[in-house]
This record gives C-alpha cells, structure tokens and sequence, in this order.
C-alpha cells in the first residue's frame, strides 16, 4: 500500500499503477474572498486536505495524488478583480480530458476532492460523463460540504455562511496566516433571507446567486471576526480524517456485490 504524488512518478512507475489505484484531484477556485483573504483561498484548502488525506489513506490503499486545478467555475463572483473562472462548457471539457488521459493508463478510480461550492453541481454531472465515456469509477468528496448543499455554517452566520466566513477563515489562519488580514473581516451575513421559508441555503427550494446579490458591499457571504487559528486546525484535521476515511471506502467500493 502506498501514497505517490503523480507528478514525481516516472512513466513506467505510472505505468505500473493499479485498477484499485486511487487518484485524487483536488479542486479549488481562484476568486473574490472578499478584503481578508487570498484569491487561492479554495485552492489552498483544497491541495491542503487532499495531500493530508491522500498521505493517511495511503498507509492502507494505493493512492497518488494529482496536481491540483486551480481555475474552476466562479462566475458567481465574476463581478469582482481577482477572480478568474472557467466556463461551465470549458472545465466539463478539460475534467473530460484529464478522466480519458488517466484512463489511457491502469488506473480506473477518480475522486474529486472539492474545495468551491460553484463547482459541486458541475462535477455532479463529470462523475457520470466520466463513468459512461471512459470507465472510470468516480466519486465527489468536499473539504467541507457547503451550507447550500446541505452542510452547516455556525450560529453566528443563521445557516447562511458560504463564502469567506468563519469556517474558511480559521481555516487559512491556520494554513497559511501570513495571507490573512483580519484587520479587514467583518459580518457580513445577509440576515434578511431568514424571512423566506421555502427559499434559501439548505431550505427546499434553491435559487441562483451571484455573491454580490446579498447587499454586503464586500463579496462576503458569512462571519469571519471570530476565526481562530485554533478553529482552524481542529477544522482542516476533521476534514483530513474524514476523507482519508471516505478515500478508504473509495479503493474498495463495489455498486454490485460479486458473486462466485
């Protein structure tokens, strides 16, 4: 059993991978996290709790971890300088390629290890492109499930925090705190969709959203004043135990029970 970083394998040593092998791609976004953090935040939470995960799973199953995509789909935060995106056609189309190119080669399990909410719903629809077109066995893990996919966000954010809020601000304090200036976080939490009952994050019905929708004026969506670099440790060591766990289940899972 092993862990292997894909990009410091030679050829052959890729070559001699196997079908129960599992590459991990970890998925970010560069984009608006409004004045108190950097515009790699997802990404550096993303390649953080990939490698973590990766290196634990690796003591029990095979798994190599892919180079990280940075640029993924933000168009949600296109308003804002230091966002760059890809469109919804152009990254299903570079996931498609990476799944052929890594098909080409024995390994047949591919997990997504997603770090940008606005990437969820499109890599919904990659999972099963890449298991009728090339084979693939696919499967989406998050660094944190998002609360409006179903996640939790603190008291202090009303179930509202999605973006540069508490959770990924301790976080990157613990990370890399040199890239944030708290001096510059402030709540920013659009209060007033408590009002609806069927319409919100995590309630029945979903909407559209660009992250300048919610009059916050700062392209945050969520509490940061009260992030801890302590937060942040106990936040990102959860997180690389639970996908080392769920990357566990993903060397050995099976849809069908063999028979014979």
């Amino acid at each position: 059993m092993a862990f292997t970083r894909f990009i410091d394998l030679t050829a052959p040593a890729a070559e001699r991978l196997r079908e129960d092998t599992v590459a991990v791609l970890p998925i970010g976004a560069i984009e608006q996290h409004g004045p108190h953090l950097p515009v790699a935040t997802d990404y550096y939470i993303a390649e953080a709790i990939a490698e973590g995960a990766a290196r634990a799973a690796g003591e029990t199953c095979d798994i190599t971890l892919l180079p990280g995509l940075a640029y993924a789909k933000s168009d949600e935060h296109a308003w804002s300088g230091g966002t760059l995106w890809l469109g919804a056609r152009t990254l299903l189309a570079v996931l498609d390629d990476i799944g052929r190119s890594l098909a080409a080669g024995p390994v047949r399990r591919l997990a997504f290890l997603n770090a940008h909410g606005g990437n969820s719903a499109l890599l919904g629809v990659v999972l099963r492109e890449l298991r009728t077109r090339h084979g693939l066995r696919t499967f989406l893990l998050h660094a944190s499930l998002p609360a409006d996919q179903g996640g939790t966000s603190p008291a202090s954010e009303l179930g509202l925090g999605v973006h540069g809020g508490l959770n990924e601000t301790a976080a990157m304090r613990h990370l890399h705190p040199e890239l944030v200036d708290m001096a510059q976080a402030r709540r920013s939490v659009p209060d007033h969709l408590t009002a609806y009952e069927y319409i919100g994050f995590g309630k029945p019905v979903s909407f559209g959203w660009t992250s300048d929708d919610f009059g916050t004026g700062n392209g945050v969506i969520g509490d940061p004043a009260p992030a801890t670099p302590e937060l942040g440790r106990k936040l990102v060591e959860a997180a690389i135990a639970n996908n080392a766990a769920a990357l566990r289940e993903c060397a050995r899972f099976l849809p069908y029970r063999p028979t014979g």
